[in-house]
């Protein structure tokens, strides 16, 4: 460990411990054995009276030290013991006298924080073993903070010249050997640091920690807290820590994650809960897709922490899109106090709301009216009037996530003249201004403001970019251009040539469009031309947008929004009528043969005008739906279908990770433009005249969720009156983004081409060409120079290609060549190798992020699905005849088994053979299915592989094929290698060589190779 690590450890030590904090610096564990001794000393000091005096016995500890490591196999299971029945952790305890029975152990209780039975301290220079050839190595530990004894917060540091993401990379390798598990499983957050820079992230044991999810943390006023001592201070003082682990740790039972909350959630809770004592409503503004409904839900939960609120309730609406927040609330709560379970009945209701445990309650707003309507009426029955006696003197606190959609300000009023002592939170991404209020209703609230009382904090998109929380807008208009609409109002005579360039954009454009539905009696954009040309434009133009060129399953998707319901139905059919007339482009079939695959959404009412026509038209739709997904919904069940292809869409369910269940484009109205979570959508193509400030960025925000690497931008593509959208999303942006535009959207495309340029020409600078880019290996500054330009080159071509201005012909005009950039991408590779160290045990390389993966080097590939759609067109079905294959034909299909091969050799190996078989001999497979004929060969291929492995290796045959078949790819590690299907003796009788140390290290790197080159490589499909 560098002497300046060790200083700035000591340092961090020394502000933990500083002044009145809690922390104790225990120097004296150092230690498995000394961590154990220490937590039985506090379950001796905390226990006395379960423990009835007697302390804790060896065999006893022993029982112990099995229950945690039991609770500790993953950090999720670790934090479902550690939250414990009311947010206290107990140890079950069978005494070794049986006639004292089982007690319970009090372990580390989350009510009691910096105080009580609680204990804070500090352990560094922790010493833990690791297994290599030729003897074992030491792993030391940098800072970790102990609550009554148990590990649960871990920091790695790196000194000033590493960037910080070495020591987040440094955690990931421990996670991988294995170093976190055991008692270390129970670490519930990571830091890391350079020292200027620290971060924090909710732990994994595993190693599945996405740097995505690395967090800042920010001050009230929303400012960066990036040293790490300052970090220390506010962060992880006492109580700040244990309440981060105790009170501010959610647990997804969903995807079995630990979620920590980010410090503007925090700040938010804490603002509310310090109104509430006041008595005082009020609201948070957080932008939209920042994670409010995690907020609000903890929000709900902890209120019940005031004594003098008798009950909680999250209200939502009952529109169908809210199964997405009633959803989320069931599995965060499946670990709390917290009841989120369905009131299909108003009675349900009546009986949480009567009853006196305290416990938060979500429920629709429309039930809590019902009760209310039926408490207030003039001849109120004797059950209601008991009723209504037990409701109205309960001190009851409202939260309610998009606030201005679920309640309206007269059905607050209603509520809140019943429930008289009632306080309101509401959580919205959007508040009401006075810039853009509500229409005056009598005396009703129009503005945020008025309706909830002071904002108690803040977030707006603006902050949440710059702490990566959300991603900002690239926006660009596709309809007529300015200069488009100057012609018309020229040849419509509005105007003449020269007096035209005098007028602004926005009243030439209205005057148009209005000029043209006096004479047209439509509207200007109400043609089938032009909804055609969208449509053109959204399937056939927006690979990068999209994302068509992804591996299978992870594209992106869009929604398309239209005015009315009427439009939306007419788009459905001219988006079928062009697939069906086959003008989805070669390229994009290349890419993905089913894409698109579409849907529709909207309200079907019963009584409105053209409800019949609407139902008719919406059972088509499902009709196409079920045939597409093998679903069987109808009229009846329009909540379940919406259900479901909200689930479709959002993808967070691992059937929705296979192409065959996904959809690409979806047509709305308004539906799913507000509280819709989908970090896959990319896109949103608006086909109608702009909406208000707030109804603009709740759209525009269902696309800006971080989702992966390639996703730098929320896509936002306006069809109708550039200038007028401009200056409307202008306003808008400005509105809520705390200051301006320029920081919430993306840079221009002259802005980020320029950038490139002057990259390419850096690295040309470092090596003119591959070639002289090879010389550069013996010097390490010059070789990590070039890998740097690089790496950032590589970021700079991925994103170019999202803008729609850019093509081959921009490449070619700045003498960038793509077959040249295929060379210096296997130099790049060679060169990651040379600055590698050889055991991996060095310090990592400063500025270099030596685990960078490549954006830009897949060019436009075959889809595997494509070229068995081309060769089972060849194979001849019932009575029809065997056609010969032309050559044209021939040449086509083999080129693109070619391209395939550069990207999969093996299956690209299995369809060259099949190919070659069907032109000699179509009958030999007459009747017979491609890829059923694909997947019996590979499963053939696999079987042969693994039958000469572990011949070789002596390994169990079927444990070797269930690891390397299904483990997933990312999870095939060395560490995760189970030896024990190893015989070594078996190995040693065949004649093979070394030490069981050696075999057992070699047998691990030969099954991830197996399992990585050759297996899963045939499974990728």
């Amino acid at each position: 460990m560098a002497m300046f690590e060790r200083e700035m450890e000591q340092c961090l030590i020394n502000q933990l411990c500083h002044g009145v904090s809690q922390w104790t610096y225990r120097p004296d564990i150092k230690n498995e054995a000394d961590l154990w001794n220490n937590i039985r000393d506090k379950l001796n000091q905390n226990n006395i009276s379960a423990l009835d005096g007697i302390p804790i016995t060896d065999n006893e500890m022993d029982q112990i030290k099995e229950f945690i490591r039991d609770q500790a196999e993953t950090t999720f299971k670790a934090a479902r013991w550690l939250a414990g029945e009311h947010r206290i952790a107990q140890i079950p305890l069978k005494r070794e006298d049986a006639a004292k029975g089982t007690v319970s152990l009090l372990a580390v209780n989350n009510r009691e924080i910096a105080g009580g039975s609680s204990s804070y301290e500090v352990i560094n220079q922790y010493s833990s073993t690791i297994e290599k050839s030729g003897g074992s190595r030491d792993r030391r530990f940098d800072v970790t903070l102990l609550i009554n004894g148990f590990p649960l917060i871990h920091i790695e540091l790196k000194n000033h010249d590493h960037p910080y993401m070495d020591a987040f990379r440094q955690i990931k390798k421990y996670c991988e050997e294995g170093k976190f598990r055991g008692l270390w499983g129970l670490i519930q957050m990571f830091v890391v640091s350079n020292g200027s820079q620290t971060r924090y992230i909710a732990a994994n044991n595993r190693g599945n920690l996405n740097p995505n999810f690395l967090m800042r943390w920010v001050n009230k006023q929303n400012e960066a807290i990036e040293d790490y001592l300052a970090f220390a201070k506010e962060a992880l003082r006492i109580p700040a820590a244990h309440y981060m682990i105790g009170r501010f740790s959610v647990l997804d039972n969903e995807r079995k994650n630990v979620i920590l909350l980010r410090p503007y959630q925090i700040h938010a809770i804490e603002a509310i809960s310090q109104a509430s004592r006041e008595r005082k409503p009020g609201y948070i503004w957080h932008t939209t897709g920042s994670g409010k409904t995690l907020t609000s839900y903890t929000v709900t939960k902890i209120l019940l922490d005031i004594p003098s609120v008798d009950k909680t309730i999250f209200l939502i609406d009952r529109k169908d899109l809210d199964k997405q927040t009633s959803d989320s609330f069931k599995s965060y709560a499946d670990s709390d106090d917290i009841d989120v379970q369905n009131t299909d009945k108003t009675a349900d209701l009546e009986k949480k709301l009567v009853n006196k445990d305290r416990v938060a309650i979500v429920t629709t707003i429309q039930k809590l009216q019902t009760i209310i309507n039926r408490c207030t009426t003039k001849d109120l029955s004797e059950k209601y009037q008991a009723l209504s006696k037990k409701l109205k003197p309960k001190n009851i606190a409202f939260v309610v996530d998009e606030c201005h959609r679920a309640v309206t300000p007269e059905t607050k009023r209603i509520i809140e003249h019943f429930f008289n002592r009632s306080l309101w939170y509401g959580f919205t991404g959007t508040p009401i201004f006075a810039e853009n209020k509500r229409t005056r209703m009598g005396d009703l609230p129009r503005t945020t403001d008025e309706l909830y009382g002071a904002c108690l904090h803040k977030y707006t998109i603006k902050e949440a970019l710059a702490d990566g929380a959300v991603l900002g807008f690239q926006i660009q208009n596709m309809g007529h251009s300015e200069d488009d609409f100057k012609k018309i109002a020229v040849k419509m005579k509005l105007y003449d040539e020269n007096s035209v360039e005098n007028v602004p954009a926005i009243k030439i454009e209205q005057q148009v469009i209005e000029q043209y539905k006096r004479d047209k009696k439509q509207s200007f954009y109400d043609s089938d031309e032009h909804r055609n040309n969208v449509i053109d434009y959204i399937i056939n133009k927006c690979t990068q947008k999209l994302h068509l060129n992804a591996p299978e399953g992870q594209s992106y998707e869009g929604l398309l929004t239209v005015p009315s319901i009427e439009v939306a139905q007419h788009y459905y059919k001219l988006i079928k009528e062009f697939i069906a007339n086959g003008k989805v482009s070669e390229k994009i079939k290349r890419l993905l043969p089913d894409f698109p695959k579409i849907a529709i959404t909207y309200t079907v009412g019963e009584n409105e005008d053209g409800a019949t026509a609407n139902q008719k038209e919406m059972q088509q739709s499902l009709n196409d739906y079920n045939a597409m997904f093998g679903t069987n919904w109808d009229l009846s069940t329009l909540n379940a279908y919406n259900a479901d292809l909200n689930d479709r869409l959002a993808r967070k369910k691992s059937k929705y990770q296979n192409r065959s269940e996904q959809l690409d484009l979806v047509i709305v109205v308004d539906r799913l433009l507000t509280g819709f979570d989908a970090p896959c959508m990319s896109t949103i193509f608006l086909d109608r005249e702009p909406m208000k400030p707030q109804h603009l960025i709740q759209a525009f925000s269902r696309t800006n969720r971080i989702f992966d690497k390639s996703k730098r931008y929320g896509q936002i593509i306006t069809m109708q009156t550039p200038a007028t959208y401009a200056k409307d999303i202008d306003d808008a942006l400005l509105l809520y983004s705390n200051g301006g535009t320029i920081d919430v959207t993306a840079p221009t495309w002259e802005e980020v081409l320029q950038k490139f340029k002057e990259t390419f020409k850096h690295l040309k600078q470092i090596a003119p060409s591959p070639e002289q880019a090879k010389e550069l290996f013996t010097a390490k500054d010059s070789l990590k120079a070039f890998v740097k330009a690089f790496q950032q080159l590589d970021r700079l071509f991925g994103e170019i290609q999202v803008y729609d201005q850019f093509t081959e012909a921009v490449l070619i005009d700045i003498g960038f060549n793509r077959e040249e950039f295929e060379e210096y991408v296997g130099v790049y590779h060679n060169a990651i190798e040379a600055l590698k160290d050889p055991d991996g045990d060095d310090e990592p390389i400063p500025d270099i992020d030596i685990e960078y993966e490549l954006e830009s080097i897949k060019t436009t590939e075959i889809n595997y699905r494509y070229i068995t759609a081309l060769i089972q067109s060849h194979i001849p079905f019932e009575q029809e005849k065997a056609q010969t294959v032309s050559p044209t034909e021939d040449k086509r299909i083999s080129d693109y088994i070619e391209q395939y091969c550069k990207t999969n050799p093996q299956i690209g190996k299995v369809l060259r053979q099949i190919w070659f078989e069907i032109k000699f001999s179509p009958e030999t497979f007459r009747n017979q299915d491609v890829i059923s004929i694909v997947e019996q060969r590979v499963m053939s291929a696999i079987e042969k592989i693994i039958d000469e492995f572990a011949i070789k290796w002596s390994v169990n045959k079927e444990e070797l094929k269930a690891f390397v078949i299904n483990t997933p790819i990312n999870d095939i590690k060395p560490a995760t290698v189970n030896t024990e299907m190893g015989d070594f003796k078996a190995f040693k009788e065949k004649g093979g060589t070394g030490s069981k140390l050696i075999y057992l290290k070699q047998l691990r790197l030969a099954v991830v190779e197996l399992a990585t080159k050759q297996v899963k490589p045939l499974l990728k499909v």
